[in-house]
């Protein structure tokens, strides 16, 4: 490795005496102005109650699946197995399928919505149309319709084909052949190619029931045939139908951190994960008559900011700024000058009234599953979105005349988002020659090493964005080339390190790519749905050649390294069960289980191809992913250099011999 260290160095900035280290100097300032005002934040209740966690919780060895419980449990010492004689092995790995149950259920709900939605446009229901054409009709080819007829009758065909997928209970998921053949025979001789999303999710919420499944291996099998059915099935629809609606994205430029909030306009943050409602505001955000309003309130605009993922979807696709990450959003309305908080699933702190009464701030839930008590509710359907929007953005505006003193602080970053897998192979091939075999070519040849997905979220218990930072910086000092989705990709974009000049941080190989494709060394591929994203460029990178024929082969690596959300889990899940080691820091959710965790981390490399890892510290993260893909690439036989031959005219004949 380029730059070696052993131990976490000392973040840039820190948030005076009152609180944790924090990597963001934006936040970091704010959080100090927070306390002032008595808006406590998650930063500060952490060091409230100090760093402590329950070692048998962390572990995954408490159980409370029953009321003869709770039960800690103790591995190996006679006595302490759970009152129903669970052990240890078997109680971590039902803690563990609960997860990845629990988040693949919140991304199959999201892809069911926007299936919902996808159907009521096409049946002329909604404001959206079908955007992206060319990818209706490829994913219409995916489940054998036929495409000769008007855009709107076969997106509902489509549609309502998708729908069938969430209730399937024989058969399987149509989109799990968008997988190697190869990956599909693994899967099937382990019988856990997905049937229906919601079924996979019911079968493992039932195995973890007291007294059902109490083999472990067993129990993590069904795991991974419901983390499947999350990666390609309910957030692939997720994803594919987004793109198909609102476009696929493309390269954009855009800026990222609290310094996009503005001094005389309605700032407005947008939070959550579905992107149905924040298209709609974008619509309504422009309309004449809002400005208007807007103007009348002593406001010189409307000013839409991103938080979490639903930042993510429309920074990809409209260019829109995002303030921050998970971390951020109670920070945002810290500054004073956040005018409403509109939030709709997941990852929502409810906190944030309670953060927002120590200011003007409105704070607006959106979904009939996701209501907070001191929030105002304005429930949205697709049905009425832009009624919906247009109300939610008055009270912004309404609340604008309220402000106190404010403080916006400076520091913004540009960026460049919008890497689906389309962009990247037109982006290495063009137009005409739109292919991943640049990409594969130096791969082979060595200018890449590798490539690395790093993904998740932020998480206070570790210094939180610098993890991630100085992660993907020695990855690309080491020539690999990162992928990044989420509050991730907010946290590096922050750094300064998804924009081109980001090249000169990376190593001679890499910056070579970039600088001839006019790439960041980090590729911003969307939010957290769109992780299957890199299961179709992992796919095509297979599919191209040269690279083996399956996806364990592939000289690549995946790591969360401040995770703290169970979707994680269950994402992180899916890619093990697609051949790929991933990393997780923070904590790892069996590690009071050596069975469990022996399983997760070693054997089940000889079943999947791919495995689990843990490491807290960012530079050692990085040199197991490092390792990881030289030991592919020496499977390969691409660790070499070839030398260079030059031939003489006998070589020659001899050649055309």
């Amino acid at each position: 490795m380029k730059n070696p260290k052993s131990k976490i160095q000392n973040p840039k900035f820190r948030c005076s005496t009152t609180c944790p280290e924090i990597a963001c100097e934006a936040t970091a300032k704010v959080l100090d102005r927070a306390e002032s005002k008595r808006a406590i934040t998650a930063v500060h209740r952490l060091r409230d109650r100090g760093m402590e966690t329950c070692l048998f919780g962390a572990g995954g060895t408490c159980c409370r699946n029953c009321a003869m419980g709770p039960c800690a449990i103790i591995e190996g010492v006679e006595g302490f197995e759970g009152i129903c004689g669970a052990t240890a092995g078997v109680v971590a790995a039902r803690n563990f399928c609960r997860m990845i149950a629990a988040g693949a259920a919140a991304h199959v709900d999201h892809g069911r919505e926007v299936a919902l939605t996808f159907i009521a446009t096409a049946k002329g229901e909604t404001p959206y149309e079908i955007k992206d054409e060319r990818k209706l009709h490829e994913l219409a080819q995916v489940y054998g319709i036929k495409t000769d007829k008007d855009k709107n009758q076969l997106a509902l065909e489509l549609g309502e084909k998708i729908l069938e997928e969430f209730g399937r209970q024989q058969g399987e998921i149509r989109l799990i052949r968008r997988a190697p053949q190869k990956r599909q025979e693994v899967w099937e001789k382990l019988g856990v190619i997905p049937r229906g999303t919601d079924r996979e999710i019911v079968d493992l919420m039932h195995r973890t029931h007291m007294g059902t499944d109490q083999d472990y291996r067993n129990l993590i099998h069904q795991g991974t045939r419901c983390a499947l059915a999350d990666g390609w099935g309910g957030s692939m629809i997720s994803t594919e139908l987004q793109d198909i609606l609102f476009g696929t994205p493309v390269p954009i430029r855009a800026k990222v951190n609290l310094g996009v909030l503005k001094e005389d306009e309605v700032n407005i943050a947008i939070h959550g994960h579905e992107p149905l409602l924040p298209e709609a505001m974008a619509i309504v955000a422009h309309n004449p008559e809002i400005l208007t309003y807007a103007k009348n309130k002593g406001a010189n605009g409307i000013n839409l900011i991103g938080m979490c993922c639903s930042g993510n979807e429309i920074l990809m696709r409209r260019g829109i700024p995002v303030a921050g990450s998970f971390l951020q959003q109670e920070v945002a309305i810290a500054t004073g000058a956040l005018e409403a908080m509109v939030v709709d699933v997941q990852c929502i702190m409810p906190s944030l009234p309670k953060v927002a009464r120590c200011f003007h701030t409105k704070v607006i839930t959106t979904s009939p599953k996701a209501k907070i008590s001191g929030a105002i509710h304005i429930e949205f359907s697709h049905h009425n979105a832009l009624e919906v929007a247009t109300s939610i953005i008055k009270q912004a505006i309404d609340s604008y005349p309220n402000r106190r003193e404010i403080y916006i602080p400076k520091e913004k970053m540009e960026l460049i988002a919008g890497f689906s897998h389309e962009t990247i192979n037109h982006m290495l091939g063009g137009a005409f020659r739109a292919s991943y075999r640049p990409l594969n070519d130096n791969i082979i040849n060595g200018r890449i090493r590798g490539v690395a997905g790093v993904v998740g979220c932020t998480n206070p218990r570790v210094q939180a964005e610098y993890v991630h930072t100085t992660l993907v910086k020695e990855l690309i000092a080491n020539n690999v080339l990162v992928l990044t989705t989420g509050c991730a990709a907010t946290t590096l974009a922050k750094e300064g390190l998804l924009i081109p000049e980001a090249a000169a941080q990376a190593g001679p190989g890499l910056r070579e790519v970039c600088e001839a494709v006019g790439m960041p060394p980090v590729l911003h591929m969307g939010s957290c749905v769109d992780n299957s994203r890199l299961l179709i460029s992992a796919t095509e990178i297979v599919k191209e050649g040269g690279l083996g024929d399956d996806i364990y082969q592939i000289p690549a690596a995946g790591c969360a390294p401040e995770w703290m959300s169970e979707k994680a889990v269950a994402i992180g899940q899916y890619f093990v069960g697609s051949g790929l080691l991933v990393v997780f820091g923070t904590s790892f959710p069996t590690l009071k289980s050596k069975e469990a965790t022996n399983f997760l981390f070693k054997e089940i490399e000889n079943l999947y191809g791919g495995m689990w890892a843990f490491e807290r510290d960012p530079y050692e993260i990085a040199r197991i992913m490092i390792e990881h893909i030289d030991k592919k690439r020496e499977a390969l036989g691409i660790h070499k250099k070839k030398e260079r031959v030059l031939y003489d005219m006998a070589m020659r004949r001899e050649l055309a011999a």
